[in-house]
């Protein structure tokens, strides 16, 4: 009979206590995401693939094999906060949604730069009109990328306008946080598509150089991250994220019948910060 007091009495404790605990976690803000909505905004720094790039126009049609390219970061800077220039470093811009606890629906601008490396040799194929009028003649089927004979980046910028779907988990336990309306973490994966709109900064031959922006293809990225939240609306969220762009139709020339084609793979480090509120 003793052992079946203390046991009942056992079990009953623990239960209170359960059922306490889970009272406090339903009354902490950050235990339910449905609802909330977010905005963040950082800076990114990127790294490509080698790509073919083709070059058409009425009197050429010609194609670089295995073009290398960079970004052009600006770094810890007071242009990521001022308005007139935010649009001058590497930057990210998102806004969402939780349709439920674990899923969020986002619209965001992976403001990437894309830099073709100069001065380097590659193999081509096609014909161009001068030929060896612009430094670049090597031969062997290979040209120089001087800048009289090409340049080419999208530097203001690389625009990939896309819609993420991610996961968001609390993993605050691991690390023994208690009251998370304090602070919060958490893993976030996504996937992404979208669209590229570009700012093409492109000079061939001794046309005039053409800086505008043009609806240019498509993208598709995934993506994974470990988010900060302090005092229920504020966090820090760094990501990774890897991707695929293809751009078909990109405006090299104030002519309609110039045009570039390319396509090549991406990998991004980014940091952002932001605020998440109930609505």
């Amino acid at each position: 009979m003793k052992n079946i007091i203390f046991t009942t009495s056992l079990f009953l404790i623990t239960l209170s206590l359960f059922s306490q605990e889970t009272i406090q976690n339903q009354d902490k803000y950050t235990a339910h995401k449905k609802g909330k909505i977010f905005i963040s905004w950082g800076g990114n720094r990127e790294t490509y693939s080698k790509s073919d790039i083709q070059f058409k126009g009425t009197d050429y049609d010609f194609t670089i094999f295995d073009v290398s390219a960079h970004d052009k970061p600006k770094g810890w800077h007071i242009d990521y906060i001022n308005p007139g220039r935010m649009t001058i470093p590497q930057t990210n811009l998102r806004v969402g949604y939780f349709v439920n606890d674990h899923y969020s629906v986002a619209l965001g601008v992976d403001h990437m730069k894309y830099v073709m490396n100069q001065g380097i040799t590659v193999n081509y194929t096609g014909n161009y009109p001068n030929r060896n009028s612009y430094g670049e003649a090597v031969g062997n089927n290979q040209v120089l990328l001087t800048e009289d004979f090409l340049t080419f980046e999208h530097t203001d910028g690389l625009n990939y306008v896309n819609t993420e779907v991610s996961r968001h988990d609390d993993i605050s336990k691991l690390f023994k946080i208690i009251d998370t309306d304090k602070i919060q973490v958490n893993v976030t994966e996504g996937i992404g598509l979208g669209v590229l709109y570009p700012k093409t900064n492109a000079k061939v031959f001794n046309k005039q150089r053409h800086d505008d922006f043009h609806l240019s293809g498509y993208g598709a990225s995934i993506k994974a991250g470990l988010n900060l939240t302090f005092f229920k609306h504020f966090y820090i969220q760094t990501e990774v994220k890897g991707g695929y762009i293809n751009m078909p139709d990109i405006q090299t020339t104030f002519s309609n019948s110039d045009s570039a084609s390319q396509k090549f793979f991406f990998f991004q480090k980014i940091i952002a910060f932001g605020g998440i509120f109930r609505v």
